[in-house]
């Protein structure tokens, strides 16, 4: 465990909001909090012995999360992770889209410290608000200076960032790891590791990060469904559309383990001749997608569709 300082950057999100009537947690509004507010009301005996250090990134619900914040936030992770003496980072956001975020910052950050992610799913001023347990939790891992991985905790519970997905609506800990299952739990203030720490996989290259530090050079790449009755009017449709960054890329979320309707499948097919890159995730939670025989989409490794959709924009960037 380090004693290096811990850096908190705020994103808004549920944990940052705030409910008419304490006790009716369904209705609030996101993002009206900030950072520094949060941890003043953390109890003191409960924070760790390193300094803690705040800084506002972003005021938003996560639902309204964009690549331009998302390009600014790395800006910010990547200034305190080169800064001598930070421990880790955490980070506080919406659960709507933390996987999201989680995923991006896994792609394109290669840290050597923790940075950590977490969330609540009642606002902060709740009769029973789940926010603070969350954020000491995720204080208590971004000690574990060895951990340098991106990871979402939640509930207790520590996910990587590469396989952590929203599987429930309002449940506490509305989070699953899938098959591979949680990284570890924390239970009253101590860690409790359950498999190793992920291993970084790319580092920013100087290109890709001028281009991720304006929203307007991002590749637009867009998910459609395979669904009973598909067909292709929807793909025909986003390649024919007049729009100022036209599409370059398709998620097709397909059912079970990948599969796609025939006539939505001859319509991305004629998109990828087109020079549009396509790439095939699937609708399930878990179970991955499989390699088909006479494959002609490639798979997205195991990506649900949002988080193949980030995969592809940057892999778009990168060439």
């Amino acid at each position: 465990m380090g004693q290096g300082k811990i850096v908190v950057l705020g994103t808004g999100g549920t944990i940052a909001g705030s409910a008419a009537q304490a006790y009716d947690s369904s209705r609030y509004v996101a993002a009206v909090h900030g950072i520094e507010a949060l941890i003043a009301g953390l109890p003191s005996a409960e924070l760790p012995r390193a300094q803690i250090l705040c800084e506002q990134v972003a005021q938003i619900d996560s639902k309204d999360m964009d690549t331009e914040v998302w390009g600014r936030l790395l800006q910010r992770c990547q200034h305190w992770l080169e800064q001598p003496g930070v421990g880790g980072l955490v980070i506080t956001h919406g659960t709507d889209t933390i996987e999201e975020t989680a995923y991006f910052l896994h792609a394109t950050l290669r840290p050597k410290l923790p940075v950590v992610l977490t969330c609540a799913m009642r606002p902060a001023n709740a009769l029973l608000a789940d926010g603070p347990q969350n954020l000491l939790d995720a204080l208590v891992v971004a000690e574990q200076v060895e951990a340098g991985a991106v990871m979402v905790v939640c509930g207790a519970t520590v996910h990587a960032a590469r396989e952590v997905h929203k599987v429930h609506a309002w449940r506490l800990d509305p989070f699953s790891s899938g098959d591979e299952g949680p990284l570890a739990h924390v239970v009253h203030g101590e860690l409790r590791q359950r498999r190793d720490w992920p291993k970084p996989v790319q580092t920013v290259t100087p290109n890709l990060l001028k281009a991720l530090e304006g929203p307007s050079s991002w590749p637009r790449v867009e998910i459609v469904t395979s669904h009973a009755g598909a067909d292709g009017a929807l793909v025909e449709a986003l390649l024919a559309a007049p729009m100022a960054r036209p599409v370059r890329g398709l998620v097709v979320a397909g059912t079970g383990g990948g599969t796609v309707n025939l006539a939505l499948e001859a319509a991305l097919l004629r998109a990828q001749s087109s020079g549009v890159r396509v790439v095939r995730a699937s609708r399930s939670c878990a179970g991955g997608v499989r390699t088909q025989p006479d494959q002609r989409l490639p798979l997205a490794e195991g990506l649900t569709p949002a988080k193949a959709r980030i995969a592809l924009m940057l892999d778009l960037m990168s060439a």
